[in-house]
């Protein structure tokens, strides 16, 4: 699968719009929205609604950064807690905090593990994470043990938004390897080329989450060839 992800603090409203619409038209399975900061109130509930409204029927998945990142208008949220946080706050806190707000709302929550890889950017500082190191496929593969043995049904391993590339082959191996038949495995992070994105579908995940890549330049074509990239790994794979 391929995911198109829009983050309302930089591409608000019909701009954000435009992107969701066109990556859905070029082949994009779902449309994510969120981001580490500024994804939230007015912003992000306003911007959901006019991606639904462009999109189709293309579902809408909350990727909060916070609490504050929670929508009615959305499909369904990422239930995300970061599983290698070193505070409290983001392993249970948060969830305890966001539960009634989800239920209250009626969107889907997805039971997810979230998992942060060197370099981390944004999020990885936000969110305090003890970086899994890029050459250790062992620790991050230990990580989703975890999340399967804990009984999450996704894991995100995310290099971070505008990451230079994405996590290495092997390390992606490892993680898929763990996760089993258990757990769907979605990759975020340095994912800029249809190669790129056709290649960690091989090496084992089952989906990809592009955002910075498609934020500028030949949208249309961008998504449709990231796409049939991912689509044609996944094929040589089943």
């Amino acid at each position: 699968m391929l995911f198109a992800l829009i983050d309302p603090d930089k591409t608000p409203l019909e701009k954000g719009a435009s992107i969701a619409a066109k990556s859905v038209e070029a082949g994009a399975d779902v449309i994510l929205v969120g981001g580490s900061i500024g994804a939230q109130g007015v912003a992000l509930d306003e911007t959901i609604k006019l991606i639904k409204e462009s999109s189709g029927a293309a579902p809408v998945v909350l990727f909060p950064g916070n609490i504050s990142g929670v929508s009615q208008y959305a499909d369904a949220v990422y239930f995300m807690h970061l599983l290698n946080s070193r505070d409290a706050y983001w392993l249970s806190t948060a969830q305890i905090q966001a539960a009634p707000v989800v239920a209250r709302s009626g969107i889907e929550p997805l039971p997810t593990a979230y998992v942060v890889l060197e370099p981390g950017r944004a999020v990885g500082w936000i969110g305090n994470a003890n970086l899994v190191p890029r050459d250790r496929p062992d620790l991050a593969a230990a990580c989703a043990l975890a999340a399967r043995f804990s009984g999450s049904r996704f894991l995100i391993t995310d290099s971070g938004s505008g990451a230079p590339d994405p996590a290495p082959l092997p390390l992606v191996s490892a993680v898929a390897k763990a996760c089993g038949d258990d757990v769907l495995y979605f990759l975020g992070g340095g994912v800029r080329t249809p190669k790129q994105a056709g290649d960690v579908i091989a090496a084992g995940c089952q989906g990809v989450q592009v955002g910075t890549a498609f934020e500028e330049g030949d949208l249309t074509h961008k998504v449709r060839a990231m796409c049939d990239a991912v689509k044609a790994a996944g094929k040589k794979r089943a």
